[in-house]
């Protein structure tokens, strides 16, 4: 439809601002489409099992949790140069440009224009020059009358939020990577030295007995078996060093910056555990996990664009208009004719075999996928949640039974290298004991590396509270 233009000298310009005004202000919006409301998810009201009661160990900030300077800078380190957590920020800065895109939808749009010829035509017997000047600004706004631009703002809105949620769930996996190789990383070092302890036993005892085969005293079968154990200490301690090194390459991944050596703090023996870690109420979780809150951002986004969708079915209206001056001589341009053009154009869809009603539906069965990936996101939040827990309790009773067993290994091995020296066994008893022994002793390092492993994943696992903003207080 032509738009309607109404001139200056016919209507008078506080009249006709007036009236446009008065046309943008009786176009009463209707937002289309549903209204987002928070998904219900049925929770359990308690964990499973005995679990801690007070306030949730995820309000502790994580340089609390853990002591150690060494895991502090690392974090930190991480926090500023994760090359992942970079991109999830540069994603929040689109989210917020993209919203000042469309926000910009919601005030009209005003434009200049200046133009200025001169024509000269020339016929047989005659020359005629003419000039034109002319400056003026004009301005547009599409009236919201269906709520197809506050529905836009809306998605953009919670898309923003969305990104910032996004960039939480990276900050809180990070921190908890990093806390989880570092633990690694201190298990394999007191593995390692395990490792030489073990070795420099059986060189010494392959000393002793050569000796005492060279004197007849011990059948050479005990050498060689005293052999075959130095061999294969060696070559654990071969693969410890190897993984060691790799486990040092992943932090430095993870803390954004080239491979090496990674600075170590405290042993995984002098770390102490927090007192007790009490997951809190079931609850909180759904109000806690960026994971679950990101979903319910981006469900609330598809939702507002189902009204969108919804909106562009109907007409839309535009007002325009358009003032300023001419003249046609350039010294006369302060003090020549000015004009004002009002203009409304109506525009909307009479047939299109059905596009605009499908592109409704379109929208809505995305949201309906985006609704059973918000269930699915509640669903595994709790299942790491209750995981977590039983991780933590039984690590922490797997390590006390394998310092039983360390003992009883120290015992056993004490008594049959006695027995061993009188004469009264073989030496493939004591190496079955020595074996033992170290086997326990690595079992109880993997175990209290795993305990305080299992932590770290239940303080990832409530959402604990890593954030940037957190390690500048």
């Amino acid at each position: 439809m032509d738009g309607i233009f109404l001139k200056w000298s016919s209507f008078p310009p506080h009249r006709a601002i007036l009236a446009l005004l008065m046309t943008v202000a009786l176009a009463t919006a209707c937002k289309r489409g549903p209204d987002f409301e928070p998904p219900v998810t049925p929770s359990p009201a308690d964990y499973r099992g005995a679990v801690p009661a007070g306030e949730s160990v995820a309000n502790v900030p994580w340089w609390d949790l853990y002591q150690d300077p060494a895991l502090q800078s690392l974090i930190e380190t991480g926090l500023e140069n994760n090359r992942g957590l970079r991109e999830a920020a540069a994603r929040i800065a689109e989210s917020r440009a993209s919203l000042g895109m469309v926000r910009s939808d919601l005030y009209p749009s005003v434009t200049g224009l200046g133009v200025g010829f001169y024509q000269r035509t020339g016929q047989a017997d005659s020359v005629s020059n003419f000039d034109n000047f002319k400056l003026a600004a004009s301005a547009g706004y599409e009236v919201d009358l269906w709520g197809k631009i506050a529905r836009s703002n809306e998605a953009a809105i919670q898309g923003l939020l969305a990104t910032e949620e996004a960039y939480r769930t990276v900050t809180i996996t990070l921190v908890a990577d990093i806390a989880g190789a570092y633990l690694v990383l201190r298990d394999l070092d007191a593995r390692l030295a395990l490792a030489e302890a073990n070795v420099e036993a059986f060189s010494e005892s392959l000393d002793l007995l050569e000796t005492r085969a060279a004197g007849g005293l011990v059948p050479t079968v005990a050498v060689n078996q005293a052999r075959v154990e130095l061999a294969d200490g060696e070559a654990v301690i071969q693969k410890l060093v190897r993984a060691r090194a790799q486990t040092e390459n992943v932090l430095s991944l993870l803390v954004g910056r080239l491979p090496g050596e990674v600075a170590r703090g405290e042993s995984l023996s002098e770390l102490g555990f927090p007192p007790e870690v009490p997951p809190g109420l079931p609850s909180e979780l759904l109000q806690r996990r960026p994971d679950v809150l990101g979903v319910e951002r981006a469900l609330h986004a598809q939702t507002a664009l189902i009204g969108v969708a919804d909106a562009a079915r109907f007409p839309s209206i535009s007002l325009t208009t358009s003032f300023g001056i001419k003249t046609t001589s350039l010294g006369e341009l302060v003090s020549t004719n000015s004009f004002l053009n009002l203009g409304a154009n109506i525009l909307g869809p009479i047939f299109n075999a059905g596009k605009s009603k499908a592109r409704v539906e379109v929208e809505r069965a995305k949201a309906e996928q985006l609704l059973n990936q918000y269930e699915q996101v509640v669903l595994n939040a709790f299942r790491e949640v209750e995981d977590a827990l039983v991780a933590v309790e039984t690590y922490r009773l797997e390590h006390e039974a394998r310092l039983r067993q360390l003992q009883a290994a120290r015992e056993g091995l004490d008594a049959a290298e006695a027995l061993f020296d009188g004469g009264l066994i073989s030496y493939s008893e004591v190496l079955d004991l020595q074996r033992a022994q170290f086997g326990s002793q690595l079992m109880v390092s993997e175990a209290l590396q795993l305990h305080h492993s299992a932590i770290v994943q239940l303080y990832r696992a409530l959402g604990g509270g890593w954030t940037v903003e957190e390690t500048g207080s």
